[in-house]
């Protein structure tokens, strides 16, 4: 189903390389550090953002969605046909479906999600019989999917070295009554 590309073209790289900013930015907010950009079928870019789930109290506000609302309300209409979408994690199933109903026509993606990802991995969602529009799917393997996939492990090892120094000391400060 996938297209998959040993290394990502020039116009992919770029287009990766502003998603990429978008994780790091998201990456220092505290969030999950996943980017996104959508660009229209000319080139032009319609939208940018990374992960705001925790700023925005939003569990929808992955950086796909995001994008893609922006990009709608930009363009004033939901369908977003010819667009390409440029994203540094395999898109959820939350994603990929808001990504079928905007009628995006490519989607590229960074590093592979086995636990969250719905494209190739889980329910692979633009394979089943009730996904009305399927995008083309573009693995982009090599630099790009390296480099997103170490932010995301840097990001949660951090995350949990903090957790462990937190639950430290909260139980070093507890009392035994």
């Amino acid at each position: 189903m996938a297209e998959l590309l040993s290394g990502a073209t020039a116009l992919h790289s770029d287009f990766l390389a502003l998603a990429f900013l978008e994780a790091q930015t998201a990456a220092q907010r505290e969030e999950v550090p996943v980017g996104a950009v959508l660009m229209a079928a000319d080139g032009t870019l319609l939208a940018a953002s990374g992960n705001r789930i925790v700023e925005l109290r939003d569990p929808t506000a992955h950086a796909e969605i995001l994008v893609i609302r922006a990009a709608a309300a930009k363009l004033g209409t939901e369908r977003l046909v010819g667009s390409s979408l440029y994203v540094t994690l395999e898109p959820c199933a939350m994603c990929a479906g808001a990504i079928s109903m905007a009628r995006i026509a490519k989607v590229v993606f960074a590093a592979k999600d086995p636990k969250g990802g719905a494209v190739l991995h889980g329910p692979k969602f633009f394979e089943q019989p009730t996904c009305h529009h399927r995008p083309q799917i573009v693995h982009a393997e090599g630099e790009w999917e390296s480099k997103s996939a170490q932010v995301l492990r840097e990001f949660f090892r951090a995350r949990r070295s903090t957790l462990r120094l937190d639950e430290e000391a909260s139980l070093g400060s507890s009392t035994d009554i």
